[in-house]
């Protein structure tokens, strides 16, 4: 059966157009929440620096959430920056408010366990990722200097925890496609998943944390991550040796890889205009020693407040 992609427009941000749209693409797709599921909601939560326009925005997140929660899911939305507690994010970004009214806070996800790699090695992931019962991966679409492209697939390994995820930049950030392999280990790795698109105003001109929006009005959603992201570099006219990530997923014949074979049961790839948007400039996002040392003292002195 051909991956099921669901892509609708949305102009903007405010709740009238995008909770309806939420709930029509995820409902779509194939989405479905039984009664009492744990569902982890995952945004992209990469840094407090620009992080109003680098991170999901709170209301594709929030609507996210309250879909599970009218469906009787148990949500708990966290994930794993790099450097510093996810709510210092949360805080920065407006997801952290924009999740208050309905009972919901942003939490750090913890509690690694070593995920074997197809190269041999290990990295640790969270058991809360883990042993969900859904995992409801809300990436922020936007141009990454490493990745060319930041989708689906690239936000789930911020299931990889704190430091260790640094640690991995750092070891593989040097060797392509030993890192775009494990990038693709762990999305495989993770129980049942869902994905929902957040491209409203992509992030462009630099990435994945600086750079500017664009006015895109994607949202979309699929149960087929390579299939939804696929979607997404179509519509930007990129080719699979431009996307290391679409490249690893066609070397491994992976279900969706080609956007010709999806099914789109609401609008194309085709339906939306990218004119104008502008890649990102390649460069190294490997993590140098001393920076991964003062991302630890950060997230220390910032646990020894939260304690205090």
């Amino acid at each position: 059966m051909p991956a099921t992609v669901a892509l609708t427009r949305v102009p903007g941000y405010d709740a009238a157009r995008l909770d309806p749209a939420t709930a029509l693409v995820l409902e779509t797709s194939g989405a479905t929440v039984p009664p009492g599921a744990r569902v982890l909601v995952k945004p992209n939560l990469v840094s407090a620096a620009n992080a109003r326009f680098c991170t999901t925005h709170p209301g594709v997140v929030r609507a996210a959430c309250a879909w599970l929660l009218d469906h009787g899911a148990r949500v708990t939305v966290a994930d794993s920056p790099a450097f510093g507690p996810a709510g210092r994010v949360a805080r920065a970004s407006g997801l952290d408010e924009a999740l208050r009214p309905l009972g919901l806070r942003v939490r750090t996800l913890a509690r690694p366990v070593p995920l074997p790699l197809s190269d041999g090695t290990a990295v640790g992931v969270s058991r809360d990722a883990l042993e969900a019962d859904l995992v409801l991966n809300a990436p922020k679409l936007k141009v990454h200097g490493q990745m060319a492209m930041s989708g689906a697939v690239k936000n789930l390994f911020g299931c990889v925890v704190g430091c260790r995820k640094a640690l991995a930049h750092y070891r593989l950030g040097h060797e392509p496609e030993r890192f775009r392999a494990m990038l693709m280990d762990v999305c495989l790795a993770l129980p049942r998943t869902a994905h929902l698109l957040d491209g409203v105003q992509p992030l462009h001109r630099d990435g994945p944390i600086k750079g500017e929006p664009f006015d895109l009005g994607l949202l979309g959603a699929s149960l087929n991550p390579v299939a939804l992201d696929a979607a997404a570099y179509d519509i930007f006219g990129l080719g699979p040796d431009a996307v290391p990530l679409w490249a690893e997923a066609l070397a491994r014949g992976l279900p969706g890889a080609r956007p010709e074979d999806a099914a789109y049961p609401l609008l194309t790839p085709a339906e939306f205009d990218a004119a104008g948007f502008t890649p990102s400039p390649a460069k190294d996002l490997s993590f140098a020693p001393m920076r991964l040392l003062r991302g630890r003292v950060k997230s220390l002195i910032a646990y020894v407040r939260r304690a205090g």
